[in-house]
Formats: structure tokens, C-alpha cells, sequence
């Protein structure tokens, strides 16, 4: 009489082992398809930032290219002023002030070719690091755009979500920007 009573009680003492609930599997489950995701998405985020990182690197390059060709610009118009400036010492006093005002126009060329190229080499860099900037934004919104996406549509069933998965698709762009 006791074992029917116990039996029929709904919390009655009798209690399935963890390896046998549905409730432990379905977790074990939900873990291994989290740990899968986050490795995948992982990886491709990874590689994606990685190949950018690439082409940011030999930007930067181009942009230390350009620099130094500036400074061989330098130190070429430091010689060929160097070299009027010994030509003129050995002209006449006429000469003398004809080879002051060349010196004095090359100085000022070679002020302006070099504010130039160390301006357009700051440009350059600013520009890259900036695209880079957006570009790394843009891929991982992309990224988790996408990730978003496919969890939502393998979660929900077809006629169960379809406009929440609809209209939340597209209000992400919106609200990760």
C-alpha cells in the first residue's frame, strides 16, 4: 500500500540517472553545437582580419616606400645646392647674386617637393588606416550577421519565425552600425 502511494506520488523520491535524462542530453548537445559555432566563426573571422592585416601591412609598405624615396629627394637637392653653392663662389660678383636667388628657389622647391611627398605619405597612411578601420568593422558585422542568420534559421521552424527572423534580419545592419 505504501509502494502504490510512493509510486503515484509525482515527486516521489524516484528520480532518472543523469545519463538517462533527456534534459542532460539535450544540454550536452546545446554545448557541443555552441563549442562547433564559436570554433567556426572563430576561424573564418580570424582569417578574414588576418588577410586584411595583409594588405594593411604592404599599404604601410608602400607608404615607408614613398618616405624614403622623399628623403633621397632630400639629401639629392642638398647636393645639387651644394654643388650651385661652390659653382657660384667661383662666378663673378654679377654671378654671385644671380646664383643666390637659383639657391634660394631651389630651397624653396625642395621645402614644397618635400611637404608635398611627406604629405601625401601621411595621406596615404591616414587613408589605409582608416579603410582598414571600416573594412575590419564591416567584416565582423558581416560575420555576425551571418552567424546571426544561420542560428536563427536552424532554431526556429519554418512557420514558427519566419517574420520575427525576417524583420530582426533586417534590423541588425542597422543596429551594429
Amino acid at each position: 500500500m505504501f509502494g502504490t502511494a510512493y509510486a503515484a506520488d509525482p515527486a516521489g523520491g524516484h528520480k532518472e540517472p543523469l545519463l538517462q535524462s533527456p534534459e542532460f542530453w539535450v544540454a550536452v548537445a546545446f554545448v557541443i553545437f555552441v563549442a562547433l559555432m564559436v570554433w567556426k566563426v572563430r576561424k573564418t573571422l580570424t582569417d578574414m582580419l588576418d588577410a586584411r592585416a595583409d594588405r594593411i601591412r604592404k599599404q604601410i609598405d608602400e607608404a615607408e616606400t614613398l618616405r624614403r624615396e622623399a628623403q633621397d629627394l632630400l639629401a639629392d637637392y642638398q647636393r645639387k645646392q651644394s654643388e650651385a653653392y661652390k659653382e657660384a663662389e667661383g662666378i663673378i660678383a654679377q654671378s654671385k647674386a644671380e646664383a643666390e636667388r637659383m639657391k634660394v628657389k631651389a630651397e624653396a622647391e625642395l621645402e614644397a617637393a618635400i611637404k608635398l611627398r611627406e604629405r601625401q605619405a601621411l595621406d596615404r597612411i591616414a587613408n589605409a588606416e582608416a579603410q582598414a578601420a571600416t573594412d575590419v568593422r564591416n567584416a565582423a558585422v558581416a560575420a555576425a550577421i551571418s552567424a546571426t542568420r544561420q542560428l536563427m534559421q536552424e532554431r526556429l521552424a519554418a512557420g514558427q519565425g519566419g517574420e520575427l527572423i525576417d524583420q530582426a534580419i533586417a534590423e541588425l545592419p542597422k543596429r551594429l552600425h
